[in-house]
């Protein structure tokens, strides 16, 4: 022993490794190793129990429990006479003044007897619990040694809350059953005992006891700790002034496991009745700041109960209000943002399943929602610490400002729920919001920013016809938020959120032109373009962009003054020095948008044309005598690709292509080039225009809805039935320029769904043309089935899976069934056809596994009945597509009949 012991010296931290070489050290740990893996098991335990009681170093019993515990795991040691020895020198030095060893020995002793329980209890040894249960009255040494026992059991064997295999779950159940029918009672007599002896004398271990309390709790009969004697004792500790705070935290812990506890509905709302019962203010702030784990838990088990049992049930009603009897403390617990103890996602959780309760919220309620977004708003509020960081956005504010986004996420879908339950109660919220924040000169920037996010959130929930007319208190908040300054605009994130907020509520000047100017002045002083943080003024740039293109006409009397104001800004642009780290930009807001913005001004109908040459007269000369001295310059001293005169006519050209960006197109140029165009010619135009809609995405809408009508009726001229007919010229050129627009087609249609601007086919002017498309995209998959499914195999694997589970039941069968397909629409009749044709198609080609899915899965999933899909069945098999077609018709009426109009599948 006396070699291994040097050797386990070397090997580990003590004075003399440090003093070793490392040759020496690797040495030792290989002679460890040996000593561990390869000395036979009888002689590896007498070696590690000879060691534990005899060497005075605490590095050695260390090895001497790891090389144990390892041996057992492992089953090398398996001989009943070694376990027997084992067992009884392990229980004979955790009842021994071992427990007085360091508590990382400690730990690893009770993780090694909590393997032996795993192992043999109760068929081989049935006295553990019994043999380690402390004597009365409970002393600390025998107390923690226990407790540690308990805990490592549960966290290597009985916890639920991490993984277990078969094995493992089959070993826990055995130790618990085991342990219920032998000496659970005996363990809770303990704990009381600990809590209430050890609660002054040494409050550590009593707090270790309670947490093993805890853990046990999920399994034991819950009335051995919530009776009338320990539920008591737990919330005295809890609220004591003179509670240690580890020992009040295990209290709370143990009072949590209680009301947390799986039981019937009508047992748990008694039991949490007795836990009311119990503490007197146990729903007062206080105890929420004390006891926060146990008020969330407590109403969050109410809530359950209240939800599974409903209000009409007596139950379900008591367990309201002892919910709403606890809500003071939750809110206070959840409020108190600096207390670690809260667990804010339980709360949030809380208070989200709380609010979806609500349909018509009582004034007890709205009291309660106050409350909510109070809880709401001081959570979303940003550490003042980091105001500096996050004004400048450096690294650490950047990662201040991520780490608040994601934790806002939860904190902004409750607050949209209480939107949605009680939108005037929102309102009035943010008007004390706005009023304190933006009216008060000692308001912080944090409280600002949060209001006006807050704000901003608001305008999400509301629809856009509210924001426009200024419904509830809009009428009185957007003006309050366009009048608003205070000293805190001058820090970014104020600015910014604070030009969004009126971004998002722009619609408002629509109905009330009256607050134009004071938008004007929101984007154009030193709260937007004017600002003194660069990144702050090139976002006014681009907000005050979208702003006039939509508010455009009602901007005319304002024109001279818009263009004044942004004179010194459109030179700025020009003039400074790109190659500056600052003034680069890392978006596409480089603040070359306030050029388009001006364009836009500038080329609105209303605007006469001598205005629109005065401006642009006014705003193009000094841009022009700028390139020319720029290029007399180049002339007389070279240029260089980065010099900044290069940067400086690169920037002018940027500003020159926005100008012209936003000038207004005029289409009717297009339209009559559009008329006389033939399939080559209407390929590259299509090829265009996709290439403008992935580049500009919705913003295309505007002058795609006003070509779409030429184009369609073009295009359905050009690629009529006729001019794919066969005959001699079916190969010719004229053919495969036919064919390469059909394919361009699709490919326009395509980028239209995928960029957002499939709504433009519900506009008056282009629903006309809705019906052919449709027909059109019917008839591609028609043909896609014709060309790749043979009787043999699939050009494309999965197609036909895809035709027979997706395209056959939702295009044939429930899109013919929503009621928005009318049957009476002479083109709808048209598409109406070519679905009936597809299913014919379908049939002859997958043949069964096309019965199998629509008639047997899909008929039936539409609730028609059997007899019907057998005539379907029938009449597919036919040969006469008319009779078909018709049978068809009648059968989805029928359904539809059936339904009485509930079925909507779009």
């Amino acid at each position: 022993m006396d070699d291994l012991e040097q050797a386990i010296l070397l090997a580990s931290d003590s004075p003399a490794a440090a003093a070793a070489s490392p040759a020496v050290r690797a040495e030792a740990l290989a002679f460890c190793a040996r000593a561990r893996d390869e000395s036979p098991p009888p002689s590896l335990l007498r070696v590690c129990l000879s060691g534990l009681a005899s060497s005075p170093h605490v590095q050695v019993h260390f090895w001497c429990l790891q090389s144990l515990h390892d041996a057992l795991l492992r089953r090398r040691l398996v001989l009943p006479d070694d376990l027997a020895l084992l067992r009884s020198s392990l229980l004979s030095l955790a009842a021994s003044s071992y427990s007085a060893s360091p508590p990382f020995l400690r730990n690893k002793l009770a993780q090694l007897l909590a393997l032996l329980i795993r192992l043999d209890y109760p068929h081989l040894y049935h006295s553990y619990f019994l043999d380690l249960l402390p004597p009365s009255p409970p002393q600390p040494g025998p107390t923690d040694m226990f407790a540690r026992v308990l805990i490592s059991l549960d966290d290597d064997l009985l916890s639920q809350e991490y993984p277990r295999s078969t094995d493992e779950a089959a070993d826990a159940m055995r130790v618990k059953d085991s342990m219920r029918a032998q000496c659970v009672p005996q363990i809770a007599g303990h704990w009381h005992a600990a809590a209430s002896t050890l609660r002054t004398a040494d409050p550590g271990v009593a707090a270790v006891a309670l947490d093993a309390a805890r853990r046990c709790i999920s399994w034991i009969d819950v009335g051995l700790v919530a009776n009338d004697v320990f539920v008591p004792l737990l919330f005295d500790i809890a609220m004591s002034p003179g509670s240690a705070a580890p020992l009040a935290a295990a209290a709370v812990g143990c009072l949590s496991a209680v009301a947390a506890k799986r039981m019937d509905l009508r047992a748990k709302v008694a039991l949490l009745r007795s836990l009311l019962a119990a503490q007197q203010g146990f729903g007062s702030a206080d105890s929420g700041l004390k006891m926060a784990p146990l008020v969330t838990t407590y109403a969050a088990e109410a809530l359950e109960c209240y939800r599974k049992l409903g209000s009409s049930d007596p139950d379900g009603a008591a367990a309201l209000e002892m919910l709403e009897e606890v809500l003071p403390a939750v809110f206070a617990a959840a409020e108190s943002c600096e207390n670690d103890e809260v667990d804010s996602n339980s709360v949030l959780e809380f208070l989200s399943g709380y609010v979806s309760t609500m349909k018509a919220p009582s004034e007890k309620q709205l009291g309660h929602l106050g409350r909510i977004l109070e809880v709401v708003r001081v959570q979303m509020l940003y550490d003042p610490v980091y105001r500096g960081h996050l004004d400048v956005l450096d690294k650490i504010g950047k990662e201040e400002e991520d780490l608040m986004a994601e934790q806002r996420k939860d904190l902004v879908a409750l607050f949209r729920s209480i939107c949605r339950v009680a939108p005037a109660a929102a309102q009035l919220f943010i008007r004390g919001l706005l009023v304190t924040s933006l009216s008060s000169a000692e308001a912080s920037v944090e409280d600002v920013e949060v209001a006006l996010t807050l704000f901003y959130r608001l305008g999400e929930a509301v629809g856009e016809e509210e924001i426009r007319t200024g419904a509830g208190l809009l009428g009185e908040l957007v003006p309050m938020l366009l009048s608003a300054r205070c000293s805190c605009h001058t820090h970014r994130l104020v600015a910014l959120v604070y030009l969004e907020t009126v971004t998002r509520y722009m619609k408002f000047m629509q109905e009330h032109v009256q607050y134009v100017p004071h938008l004007l002045g929101v984007f154009l002083d030193d709260r937007g373009i004017h600002h003194q943080n660069p990144h702050v003024s090139r976002r006014a740039g681009y907000l005050f962009m979208r702003a006039v293109k939509l508010l455009k006409a009602k901007l005319v009397p304002y024109l001279d003054t818009i263009l004044q104001s942004v004179q010194d800004v459109l030179g700025q642009f020009t003039s400074m020095d790109w190659r500056n780290n600052d003034t680069k930009s890392s978006s596409s807001e480089d603040g070359s948008q306030i050029f388009e913005a001006v364009g836009l001004l500038i080329g609105i109908e209303e605007v006469s044309p001598e205005k629109q040459a005065q401006c642009l007269t006014a705003l193009l000369n000094p841009l022009c005598r700028q390139i020319e001295s720029l290029v007399m310059d180049a002339k007389a001293q070279g240029l260089e690709e980065s010099s900044p005169r290069a940067l400086s006519l690169q920037q002018i050209i940027v500003a020159l292509n926005m100008v012209s960006k936003g000038m207004v197109v005029r289409h009717v140029c297009a339209h009559i080039i559009l008329i006389f165009m033939q399939a080559k010619d209407m390929v590259e135009f299509l090829i265009l225009v996709n290439q403008i809609i992935c580049k500009l995405n919705t913003s295309a809408s505007d002058i795609l809805e006003d070509v779409f009508p030429t184009v369609a009726s073009r295009l359905s001229m050009i690629l009529s039935q006729d001019a794919f007919s066969a005959g001699p010229a079916s190969n010719t050129e004229e053919m495969r320029e036919l064919q390469e627009l059909q394919r361009t087609l699709y490919t326009f249609l395509h980028a239209m769904a995928f960029h957002d601007l499939s709504s433009i086919l519900l506009a008056p002017s282009c629903r006309q043309y809705l019906e052919t498309i449709m027909q059109a995209c019917v008839q591609i998959f028609v043909r896609l089935v014709k060309d790749w499914c043979s009787n043999s195999e699939d050009k494309l694997p999965g197609f036909r899976v895809f035709m027979i589970e997706k395209f056959a039941t939702g295009c044939c069968l429930y899109s013919v069934l929503d009621k928005s397909f009318d049957l009476r629409d002479a083109n709808t009749l048209l598409l109406f056809g070519e679905i009936v044709m597809a299913q014919k198609i379908m049939y002859e080609r997958f043949g069964e596994d096309f019965i199998l899915n629509f008639v047997a899965k899909g008929l039936p999933g539409a609730h028609c009945p059997p007899d019907l899909a057998e005539q379907y069945y029938q009449k597919l098999q036919g040969n006469d597509v008319k009779a078909f077609r018709s049978f068809y018709q009648s059968l989805i009426e029928k359904i539809r009949q059936q339904e009485n109009g509930n079925l909507v599948f779009r």
